[in-house]
């Protein structure tokens, strides 16, 4: 969940705006993408996972990584290889199951060796297609990608349904949409590591950020059941996830939780849109941001073009009706956000290391105490790290050495 990191950026980052149309990008990608494809979309037209395009998108020495992530505020000591990294056009399926593409980073270090260990980095909350890992240079996601490349892993990286180069809309906080895009993004990463003559061992080492921590722990149950013939979890690193999404978005409907009418807003329209919360956007919204706020939550408005749009309290943008809805779930609202407080709920067979910090304003430290809680109670190897009194953006920055560190561990 980063929007802090987005304000006051729009004027850098115009240029990254979605430039393909829906129609184009299905059948062949973008011409940037298609002029450097190695694999034209007609060979494998139906295969989830195969390969669509691929862009070289940074090609760096050891010492210009380490300029890279040293600007981005994150620990250089892990680095010890260059990175070539490649946005990937790849199949896979939108929420509903039915055929679509979507992009990702994939980011390999500079290298002799033929069979690599993959790192699956899962990203936080972004309104904004343009600042996803594959297209942002400059994104604090592409940055943790190389940090991962420049160990010695190979990196997968998606950028999940909607974002990047993806057509439509992306689907905030779908389960099974986060699990396909995830897995499918393996599978292409697995197929560009081969053209390059690499293999990928089968465990996965997956750790994500905010949305991406209760998208580690899904992806890392739907590996570990069999959702993909050959890769398997092997191990998990979630960061300051909200874990307990039913208690943020109450939290976030009291203005408990920084940025709290932005959070909530894009649940609402995202979860509008997949499951209608709502009949008409003046039950969910006060005026006049009825008649606007939908518009803005289309992945082509930055977070500082948003931040000055919306007031910056729930209570000013939404309704009392729907704040108490928001606050007391009942039926099919109460079952979806189940869904989303159990991603803990399980036994994985590997070890997992939850990071969060106790100073974190916009996901409060008590959702990583749940997951906790969760997995304890299946009696998993896991454990729980407060990295300091430090802000949400921070909390990643601090825990990356650590999973690197982690991730250097496992055998």
């Amino acid at each position: 969940m980063n929007f802090s990191r987005s304000d006051g950026r729009a004027a850098r980052h115009a240029a990254l705006a979605l430039v393909c149309a829906v129609t184009v990008l299905a059948a062949a990608g973008c011409d940037e993408d298609s002029r450097h494809s190695s694999s034209p979309a007609h060979q494998h037209p139906a295969a989830r996972g195969s390969v669509v395009s691929v862009t070289p998108v940074a090609d760096l020495n050891t010492k210009e990584v380490t300029a890279r992530l040293s600007k981005a505020g994150i620990d250089t000591t892990r680095v010890r290889y260059g990175v070539r990294a490649n946005r990937i056009v790849y199949r896979t399926v939108d929420f509903k199951g039915r055929p679509s593409t979507a992009s990702e980073l994939v980011a390999m270090p500079k290298n002799d060796e033929r069979s690599l260990r993959v790192v699956s980095w899962l990203h936080g909350t972004e309104v904004y297609r343009g600042e996803v890992a594959s297209v942002n240079d400059e994104s604090p996601d592409r940055a943790t990608a190389l940090l991962f490349a420049s160990t010695g892993r190979a990196v997968s990286a998606p950028d999940y349904l909607g974002l990047g180069k993806g057509p439509g809309i992306h689907p905030y906080g779908n389960p099974k949409a986060t699990v396909t895009a995830s897995v499918d993004a393996l599978r292409a990463a697995r197929a560009v590591a081969r053209r390059d003559g690499r293999g990928l061992d089968r465990r996965v080492l997956i750790s994500g950020f905010s949305q991406g921590g209760p998208a580690t722990m899904l992806f890392g149950r739907a590996l570990q059941q069999g959702v993909d013939l050959y890769f398997r979890p092997g191990a998990l690193a979630p960061i300051a996830g909200p874990f307990d999404l039913s208690g943020f978005e109450a939290a976030a409907a009291d203005d408990k939780v920084e940025r709290s009418s932005l959070y909530l807003a894009y649940f609402t329209t995202a979860w509008n849109r997949m499951y209608g919360l709502y009949g008409a956007p003046n039950q969910a919204f006060r005026a006049p941001y009825d008649k606007t706020v939908e518009t803005l939550f289309d992945g082509d408005h930055e977070a500082s073009q948003l931040v000055a749009a919306l007031p910056k309290t729930s209570k000013r943008l939404f309704t009392e009706e729907f704040l108490q809805k928001v606050r007391h779930p009942t039926g099919d609202l109460r079952r979806k956000l189940k869904v989303m407080d159990t991603t803990c709920d399980w036994r994985p067979d590997v070890p997992v290391h939850l990071f969060h910090a106790k100073g974190d304003k916009d996901v409060s430290f008590t959702n990583s105490l749940h997951c906790q809680r969760q997995l304890a109670a299946h009696g998993a190897d896991q454990r729980l790290s407060d990295v300091g009194k430090l802000d949400h953006s921070t909390t990643v920055l601090k825990a990356l050495p650590q999973v690197v560190r982690d991730f250097d561990a496992v055998r």
